[in-house]
């Protein structure tokens, strides 16, 4: 019950600035890899459900924040992308998530701006990547709309749409986010298990 209670503290005790800031900081700031956007966004859904907060509000507040903190990310990558790679690691800041994104941008191309949206870490390096790999910023600008709107938007109205039809759903909170935690890193497992599949089937 912990982990539920600070979920929805959080969402109730930041309020819409603070979604703002955290959807913000971890679509494209180097340091918002660790913070957890997906159960967030679904807690926030979930809360207005219950009239504690506006999901006409919501969305088009957290699908901005979603947009903006992308493209500060993909300014960043652009400007200082190379004095990034070259600083040492630490907690906010790890080299091997870039790595990921790259590998990412790498097999995906433009559309992977939309498809990391729904990765931990990778969504938060993707625009940076893309900054990196100089991507024309229409191309950018226009898969970034569309990642921020699905994800931002989709995530919110998923936790009203529960909030609203199944009752007395606070009692499954908790295993709900799990289940999104859960399919969020998904992707990255089956990524790292076919990784080490292939570096064994090489040596």
């Amino acid at each position: 019950m912990l982990f539920q209670f600070d979920i929805v503290e959080i969402v109730k005790t930041w309020g819409y600035i603070g979604l703002f800031f955290i959807v913000f900081a971890e679509s494209g700031l180097f340091f918002g890899f660790f913070l957890p956007g997906d159960s967030l966004l679904f807690t926030a859904g979930f809360l207005a459900s219950q009239n504690i907060l506006n999901i006409l509000v919501l969305v088009p507040l957290l699908v901005i924040a979603a947009i903006t903190g992308d493209s500060v990310g993909f300014w960043m990558g652009n400007k200082f992308g190379s004095w990034l790679l070259r600083q040492k690691e630490s907690f906010f800041f790890q080299k091997k998530y870039m790595t990921k994104a790259q590998e990412f941008y790498e097999k995906h191309g433009g559309k992977t701006i939309v498809l990391a949206r729904f990765v931990p870490a990778v969504r938060t390096f993707a625009p940076i990547v893309a900054g990196m790999a100089k991507m024309h910023y229409r191309t950018f600008i226009s898969f970034n709309c569309l990642g921020g709107l699905f994800w931002a938007a989709g995530m919110l109205l998923l936790g009203y749409f529960l909030g609203s039809v199944i009752p007395d759903v606070d009692k499954y909170l908790l295993p709900i986010i799990a289940v999104i935690i859960f399919a969020s890193v998904l992707p990255g497992l089956i990524h790292l298990v076919k990784s080490k599949k292939v570096s064994s089937g090489t040596r």
